[in-house]
């Protein structure tokens, strides 16, 4: 029985075109904004709950371009998916707004930052409403908001006021640090130095990456590898009091925590190498003069052939030990230096040092070997020092042939290189046999000629035994410099007084507000820009009478992304970050969806800041994000000359033989290539290449629905992918597809249907295959096949009658892919409430069990000729297919017009019969 469903024969039909899409968007975004449709309420003790967060953007003045929403859109498909599925989801956003990116963005404006943070997170908000993000804006905020920050400075504090524990391998507060009597007894000055040596959060002179065109100093993580900034300025070296994050400490766990973590393991690979473990030991060598200079090394069985030794420029004996003959030059070697990052001396090929006028005693060997400052030394690096053992190391090999420094090997192979390498005239890294040294040890343990695995556990061994060395485990990974010299950012609430003690600011006076500068600048003189703040910076203690100055210094970007998922549990809270009850409910974070780019910056500053957090009880969760995805890049195009140029895309014209030309007014325009075509290559998105493209372009061209389904039809989520206009289109195309489907261009309600028991089973069956697929499809995050999906079951059942559940159970499942055009045709159905907030289709497919095919009869003129297998479920189009395919195989069906019909099983729908006529 055919069923008419609100329909309206009075009312024009509409065709899904753009204004038709655009009258749909704007009036669901209104309905979803006005009802609050995706608040989300604190979760009871008994709900199912699931945390889906994006990385929170810094809001640039430039906006949203087309493959920013990439992980967006992800995120907002599951979110929707789970609502659905009966969790309470908590799925918001907020504005990473603070650091150098919105400071630099302000001065090009020539506006102040917090106005240029307001109307950039303004512009974002929209474009995420415009493309359908279901985010919960109740619980939105910025990490420039004093509401925010305030525990932000709350937690600084609790790690300055901590220490690390060895023994426990925890973090505790400094009370339990026990001070020793010869401490004690000179005093509480005395005292507090002692335990700022050991607190969580300290100063240090340190050797510091310093940017002069930005005027601040740059963390390690932030120099990319060729020793300049993400921007492309220059980082020298110097020497600034910082305030640093005790990070190293955490390095066994951060490695440890990895297992427990649902991580792509890229990324886990990367925070592995960045912290860097390796095993080996400590040597001390002493100096003619006394001194003892500490080097760490993985090959402690070459110290006999140990014949320099090498610092780093920055090492703190450079100045203590060089004679005075050599100062001058040492100093000007070592200022050179020091004007090259750490990563452009780690890459130079060219291996340089100066001798110091020191020498050292091989503590093994007894020999006086002279000591070196070399770039190629770096203090990140183990101790700052190195054993020079040129026979067994490239760059000491290398250096050594630079110096004229006598060559020891140790170790030779056997075969052809063995007499290159025991004369010294080769570098050899490999495995081989011992070669003889004249040494007590090398007798008593019968080392000579020993395989070299053998020899390195015998002589390893002895060294340990008698003091030469000592086992050690050594973390690559250095303090966290987590000052910066910028205005904005969070201010570091600690004081110092003028009888030289520092304190934090109390707590119940927080938050610390960042006092408002209209000249922000960096200043010339190196002070940072707070300073020019006096009535700020200057404070008194009458009860102590003292006079005291704030810290200038603030926090870095990456201090309120450290613990941004906490605050959106419980937003509103003006005594707590986050209330336990709430955080035990939400948990870590289930989904977490963001760049690869953080992998060694964001993402490991944030789980150090958990793991201290929580071991002093401030928190209950230990690691902040359970599962990690990290979305691919989307690229654009541009084209690219002979010579390898880049050439942005409107100084490029397409000629008659079709291929790609620059313009002549293009400044890039060279007359003797005037007539050579240009390559299309991908590149990112640009504003120098003039190959943005953003969403509202594409909205307002398309609608939100075609732009989300065009960017997940391309591909996984994690797969680098090309834009293409024409793909949004396709995507358009397929969606006027699936509300024709619907509606059968009904203007107002919906297609006739059928009561569901006269649907044909094989239409059941299919939709709830189909169901089942995209569910799993959303689960594994392979988004595209579940669009596939969609497609495939809209084809396989175009041609068959429908019931009201079918049609609703696919509006259900495409609605968190395409969420305007399904509470449209949701509310078409005659349902009240949101398809947003309604359950997932159930289904049951252990009641389609059974065969897959069916025997079919194919007949010619009436006259039966075949009986083939087919599929249960094929469509009229595919039957006739095979039904001609059958035949022409038997007889010569020549070339009259081919007309067929088909029969079906009437209580199932199952193919029966086809027969071809010829006209």
């Amino acid at each position: 029985m055919l069923k008419h469903n609100h329909s309206s024969k009075s009312s024009k039909v509409r065709k899904y075109d753009i204004e038709h899409i655009r009258d749909i968007e704007a009036k669901w975004r209104k309905i979803w904004s006005d009802k609050k449709t995706y608040r989300t309420p604190d979760p009871s003790s008994k709900d199912k709950t699931f945390y889906c967060l994006d990385m929170f953007p810094y809001p640039s003045g430039d906006g949203l371009h087309v493959g920013h929403p990439v992980g967006f859109i992800t995120s907002d498909i599951i979110a929707r998916f789970k609502r659905m599925k009966g969790f309470n989801v908590l799925h918001p956003m907020g504005w990473d707004a603070f650091g150098l990116p919105a400071e630099r963005h302000a001065m090009k404006t020539g506006m102040h930052p917090a106005e240029t943070v307001a109307k950039n997170s303004e512009n974002y908000r929209r474009q995420m409403d415009l493309i359908g993000l279901s985010f919960d804006w109740d619980r939105a905020f910025s990490t420039t908001d004093p509401d925010y920050y305030k525990f932000t400075q709350e937690m600084f504090i609790d790690l300055y006021e901590a220490w690390f524990n060895p023994d426990t391998q925890k973090t505790e507060h400094i009370s339990t640090l026990l001070i020793p009597d010869e401490v004690q007894v000179k005093g509480p000055k005395a005292v507090q130095n002692y335990q700022n040596s050991y607190r969580l959060a300290y100063y240090d002179d340190a050797m510091v990456n310093y940017c002069p065109e930005l005027g601040t100093v740059v963390a390690n993580e932030e120099v990319m590898h060729d020793g300049r900034t993400e921007q492309g300025y220059e980082v020298v070296r110097k020497m600034q009091r910082q305030v640093m994050m005790r990070i190293n400490s955490f390095a066994e766990r951060l490695i440890s925590g990895l297992e427990d973590l649902d991580w792509p393991e890229p990324i886990k690979e990367m925070q592995r190498n960045w912290i860097g473990r390796s095993s080996g030991y400590k040597i001390a060598f002493l100096t003619e003069t006394g001194e003892k200079i500490s080097v760490y090394t993985t090959r402690a069985d070459t110290l006999p052939g140990t014949t320099f030794l090498a610092l780093a420029p920055e090492h703190k004996l450079v100045d203590k030990i060089t004679t005075i003959e050599h100062r001058e030059a040492v100093n000007n070697y070592v200022r050179s230096s020091l004007q090259k990052s750490e990563l452009s001396r780690k890459q130079s090929s060219k291996k340089t040092g100066i001798r110091t006028g020191a020498s050292a005693i091989n503590p093994l060997t007894g020999k006086r070997i002279p000591i070196f400052v070399s770039n190629y030394v770096l203090m990140e690096s183990g101790t700052g020092a190195v054993m020079g053992v040129p026979a067994h190391d490239t760059r000491d090999f290398d250096f050594a042939r630079t110096v004229d420094i006598p060559i020891a090997p140790v170790i030779a192979p056997e075969g052809d290189s063995y007499k290159s390498v025991a004369d010294g005239d080769q570098v050899w890294t490999g495995s081989g046999k011992a070669l003889e040294f004249d040494l007590d040890c090398y007798k008593k343990l019968g080392l000579t000629g020993l395989p070299s695995d053998e020899f390195s556990q015998k002589l390893c061994s002895y060294l340990c035994q008698n003091g030469i060395a000592e086992s050690s485990t050594q973390y690559r990974i250095r303090d966290w410099i987590f000052s910066r010299q910028r205005y904005w950012g969070e201010p570091i609430p600690l004081i110092h007084w003028d009888d030289g003690s520092i304190e934090p600011v109390s707590k119940t006076d927080l938050p610390l507000e960042l006092p408002l500068l209209e000249n922000y600048q960096p200043q010339s003189d190196g002070e940072p820009p707070l300073a020019r703040a006096t009535q700020w910076v200057n404070v008194d203690d009458p009860v102590m009478a003292l006079q005291g100055k704030r810290e200038t210094l603030t926090m870095p970007q990456w201090a309120g992304s450290c613990w941004y998922p906490l605050g959106f549990m419980d937003p509103g809270n003006e005594d707590l970050a986050v209330d336990p009850a709430l955080e035990k409910r939400w948990g870590a974070v289930d989904l977490y969806i963001g760049g690869a780019e953080h992998a060694t910056l964001h993402l490991l500053y944030s789980r150090f800041w958990y793991m201290a957090l929580s071991d002093l009880g401030k928190i209950k969760t230990k690691e902040p994000f359970k599962r990690l995805v990290n979305q691919g890049l989307l690229l654009s195009f541009t084209f690219r000359n002979t010579r390898g140029v880049l050439i942005p895309t409107d100084e490029v014209e397409t000629r008659d033989d079709g291929k790609f030309y620059i313009k002549s007014n293009s400044p890039h325009y060279d007359l003797q290539q005037a007539d050579a075509p240009l390559e299309r290559v991908k590149a990112k998105m640009s504003k120098s290449l003039r190959n943005i493209v953003t969403p509202d372009q594409v909205v307002e061209k398309y609608g939100a629905d075609a732009y989300r389904i065009c960017l997940m039809f391309m591909g996984p989520v994690e797969q680098v992918r090309e834009w293409e206009s024409s793909k949004t289109a396709a995507a358009q195309k397929f969606l006027r597809r699936f509300l024709r489907f619907i509606t059968h261009d009904s203007s107002m309600g919906i297609r006739q249907t059928v009561v569901k028991k006269e649907e044909s089973i094989n239409v059941q069956r299919t939709v709830e295959e189909a169901v089942s697929t995209i569910e799993e499809g959303i689960e594994t995050l392979r988004l595209n096949t579940a669009i596939a999906t969609m497609m495939k079951c809209l084809n396989d059942i175009s041609s068959q009658p429908v019931s009201r559940e079918t049609l609703e159970k696919l509006i259900l499942c495409f609605s968190p892919f395409a969420p305007f055009m399904c509470e449209e045709l949701w509310q078409r159905c005659g349902n009240d409430g949101s398809v947003a907030l309604s359950r997932w289709p159930q289904i049951d497919l252990s009641q389609y069990e059974g065969p897959q095919t069916v025997s079919m009869i194919v007949t010619l003129n009436g006259k039966k000729r075949a009986e083939v297998e087919v599929p249960t479920i094929c469509d009229d189009s595919k039957l006739s297919s095979i039904a001609k395919e059958t035949l022409s195989g038997q007889v010569n069906i020549g070339s009259g017009e081919l007309r067929t019909i088909i029969v079906r099983d009437k209580v199932n729908n199952n193919p029966k019969l086809v027969n071809v006529t010829i006209k």
